[in-house]
């Protein structure tokens, strides 16, 4: 499997709620992320995607883009949020790895403005 499908898979299985087995299968024990509103460690967001899922179990994920390059993957994505007071997402997420394995990530989220004056939407 190359990084892109793991990365994609990843994100799929996580959305859906199985995050005990993303992490499982696709993140290092030594796994450390940048997301500004956690610590910076794999227990921290593992919990905080399990609360998240709890919280709004019916939140989807899609990918639109993913790019890999050499030990990079950059996953463009929509998320459809169950609320319809909340805007829909778009996440920019990138993943390094190491040995098949997701070692550190980032995540940039933006809503999406249903108002926006440009044509061309988010993805």
């Amino acid at each position: 499997m190359s990084n892109k499908q793991a990365a994609e898979t990843f994100l799929k299985l996580a959305a859906s709620g199985r995050v005990d087995e993303a992490y499982e299968r696709y993140v290092a024990p030594s796994f450390v992320h940048h997301n500004m509103y956690f610590e910076g460690d794999r227990q921290s967001l593992l919990d905080a995607m399990k609360v998240a899922h709890r919280e709004s179990p019916n939140r989807s994920l899609e990918v639109k883009h993913a790019y890999e390059d050499g030990d990079t993957v950059i996953t463009h994505s929509l998320v459809v949020r169950e609320n319809p007071d909340e805007p829909d997402l778009a996440v920019v997420h990138i993943f390094r790895f190491a040995q098949g394995r997701i070692v550190e990530a980032w995540d940039l989220v933006q809503p999406i403005d249903p108002a926006s004056p440009n044509e061309n939407g988010m993805f």
